[in-house]
């Protein structure tokens, strides 16, 4: 039986030459390629021609990576620098192993058994003599070990940790920007990533500096066992003398740790620029050359010192004094630039000044400020939340780029706007360093509407029955609704779910309190300009409806006011169409906003008792008895639109107890009822009850739709 050749087998194909030549140009594959090629470095022995050639790629590659730290515009330019310092390092020491087997057998054989430039750089250094040779290469593993590396890995050590600290207060800041609309989207996430890769860059480079010194302690250690091992072999094994022995070995060992440690010193330079660039943007040139330009005054003094040093007795005056002129000329030079620009700085400022005054000679015809008008400072913004420094970590981004309470914020506006009919304006997240750590407040139009005391690393827990809990923690009131509560470990989570207790985290009070500020203060937050975005948002079979009754009927302020009064009572606005419809039914001849908001009311009858349906689909009802309905009538004071309220103070507190009395049993079976009146005293009956129970919702008879089933629960 004939064996079949593998390359005429049916479905087996050897890879050709271009194939294989493409594979080799993927990125991917050269990379992979390369560092199992390090791997091998490690285990097979390596020819003195290779090495020759693999330690010239070492140098090389260190001088790139130099290259590369000076001339980049900023540190996060150069992230993979923590990956190219591992392979270089891996590099460095398999060359190290290489050469240290090459010394080691073929060393009795001559200077030459570990390859050409190991043997090069021993003969420069040493010049004949191992001593003197020996000297300098310890000077210079102490100069990579004590002093660059050391200082690189402490600069990058404070670099992570200074970063990470600072993270959350950046992260805040573009938070506020965003939410103040001084950035987009795009705009903030690209912020964000590069948030996100410098504290990931400067992490790493703390972790990279480690590579740096062990790389300098193995090149310290291999080189002692290269001399003491190499003298044991040339003198016991190969019989040499000990002036051969240490002549040779020496010379190998001495190059051999020049071509690793030069490299080692380059890449430890370069990761000592990288780390120390932070905060300064631009090449490494032109950064340190403006920066010592703009101090001229400083570099004419280095030059007066130069010259008095040049004057002492004994010291060589050439060199003092050719340095001394050369930085008084760049002194020189640098103060005739500063002089250029604090003039040209001067004629800015005066410029500006001319333009900011109306009617200065020589203002231009437009008469347009160059900068801000100073008026800028007077804008408020319409939502604020501050933070105490100690809730800093609430707006810190989670693994997955996003921190909660801003989420949590985002959806609050989404909510909002579905229930209430307009979207809300953007909540400024900033800190206050004034508010004690764990405190926060929310302002609405710069006016404290709201505050709160929290622990960021903890829970709140509540009992559902009201009970004191009597877990270890820090005994409060809740925020938004004033029920007693207790913040707890996270450790004591599992026992609070046993006791059924409710858990709410740091970001859910807040995000909660806020919704119940906003709700209660809407009205305030419907702007001329909101209202004006909504008409303008609405579909072109409806812009006819506008124009027939804005302005004509109602401006857009009187509309605001409509609006206004319906988000008062909570009522959404968001079926606009109807809304509008109804004000041109009742709109003009000098119709109050009260009397429009009246009839408008009465058109969305059916949104008003589906919002408030009990869990049985009925309208629960608390009817207002007829004697009070004569006692509010008779109390009417005025005329026609000037109609008002006239009831004595003792008749008032009556009439507060009982609605008290008639919502406490009503509660007690379990309903939330509606307080229904008559449509010409509800206005007045409200403006009294949302003093004491604001959330409480009051109906004219006109506002119960004829299909909604009725459940009367009682009567005040």
């Amino acid at each position: 039986m004939t064996d079949i050749p593998s390359s005429s087998r049916p479905g087996f194909k050897l890879p050709s030459v271009s194939s294989i030549i493409d594979m080799l140009r993927s990125g991917d594959i050269a990379l992979a390629a390369g560092v199992m090629g390090l791997i091998v470095i490690l285990i097979v022995p390596m020819p003195p021609l290779l090495v020759d050639m693999l330690l010239a790629i070492s140098i090389v590659f260190s001088v790139m990576i130099l290259m590369t730290a000076l001339f980049i515009q900023k540190p996060l330019e150069f992230s993979a620098f923590p990956t190219v310092l591992l392979i270089a390092t891996m590099l460095r020491l398999g060359l190290s192993l290489a050469t240290t087997r090459l010394i080691l057998a073929e060393g009795h054989n001559g200077t030459a058994a570990a390859g050409h430039v190991i043997e090069a750089f021993g003969n420069f250094v040493t010049r004949g003599n191992f001593v003197i040779g020996t000297v300098i290469f310890l000077i210079l593993m102490i100069v990579n070990f004590i002093v660059i590396t050391k200082g690189s890995g402490r600069i990058a050590e404070v670099a992570a940790r200074f970063s990470l600290d600072a993270m959350p207060g950046k992260q805040m800041a573009i938070d506020a920007d965003l939410s103040a609309g001084l950035i987009d989207e795009d705009t903030a996430k690209k912020r964000r990533a590069e948030l996100e890769g410098e504290s990931a860059f400067f992490g790493n480079m703390d972790g990279a500096s480690k590579f740096v010194r062990g790389d300098a302690i193995a090149g310290l250690i291999i080189t002692f066992i290269n001399i003491a091992a190499g003298m044991l072999i040339g003198i016991l094994q190969e019989g040499l003398s000990f002036q051969e022995a240490g002549s040779v070995y020496t010379l190998l060992t001495i190059g051999d740790g020049l071509t690793s440690q030069i490299p080692a010193l380059i890449v430890s330079t370069a990761a000592g620029i990288l780390v120390s660039k932070s905060g300064v943007t631009g090449a490494a040139d032109k950064a340190l050359t403006k920066q010592f330009a703009g101090y001229p005054r400083a570099l004419g003094m280095s030059s007066a010192v130069m010259v008095a040093l040049a004057l002492l007795p004994g010291m060589p005056i050439v060199p003092f004094m050719s340095l001394a002129a050369g930085v008084g000329y760049a002194a020189f030079r640098a103060g005739k630039a500063k002089e250029v620009r604090d003039q040209q700085e001067a004629a800015e400022t005066l410029a500006k000044a001319t333009m900011g005054s109306p009617g200065a000679p020589g203002a231009p015809a437009n008469n347009q400020p160059a900068e801000p008008p100073i008026t800028d400072a007077l804008k408020i913004d319409d939502l604020k939340l501050e933070l105490g420094y100690g809730l800093l970590t609430l707006v810190k981004e989670d693994e997955s780029g996003t921190d909660r309470l801003t989420e949590q914020i985002k959806a609050l506006r989404r909510q909002l706007a579905l229930e209430l009919g307009f979207v809300m304006p953007p909540v400024r997240i900033l800190d206050n360093m004034q508010l004690e750590p764990n405190d926060y407040k929310v302002r609405i139009k710069e006016v404290e509407a709201g505050a709160g005391q929290i622990y960021a690393n903890q829970l709140m827990v509540m009992d559902p029955y009201g009970n004191r809990i009597d877990l270890p923690g820090t005994h409060t009131t809740e925020p938004t609704f004033g029920l007693p509560a207790t913040w707890i470990e996270p450790a004591l989570r599992d026992e609070a779910e046993l006791r059924g207790l409710s858990i709410i985290d740091p970001s859910t009070v807040i995000s909660t309190h806020l919704t119940e500020i906003l709700k209660a203060n809407v009205a305030d937050l419907l702007s001329y300009a909101n209202v004006q975005s909504l008409l303008d948002g609405l579909p072109k079979d409806q812009q006819k409806l506008v124009e027939d009754i804005v302005p004509g009927l109602i401006t857009v302020s009187g509309l605001q006011r409509v609006l206004q009064s319906l988000l008062t009572e909570r009522i959404s606005i968001r079926d606009l169409s109807s809304i509008l419809e109804a004000v041109a039914e009742i709109a003009g001849n000098g119709r109050s906003v009260q009397t429009i908001t009246e009839h408008v009311r009465s058109r969305l009858s059916r949104q008003l008792c589906a919002a408030n349906l009990g869990p049985d689909g009925n309208l629960p009802l608390l009817t207002l008895s007829p004697q009070w309905e004569r006692d509010f009538a008779e109390a009417m004071a005025g005329i026609g639109e000037e109609r008002h309220l006239a009831m004595a103070p003792s008749k008032l507190q009556q009439f507060i107890g009982a609605v008290q009395n008639a919502y406490e049993k009503a509660a007690q079976q379990g309903e939330i009822p509606v307080l229904i009146t008559s449509p010409s005293i509800r206005p007045h009956v409200r403006s009294i009850i949302e003093r004491f129970r604001p959330q409480t919702v009051i109906l004219s008879q006109n506002e119960v739709h004829p299909r909604i089933r009725l459940k009367t629960v009682g009567s005040v």
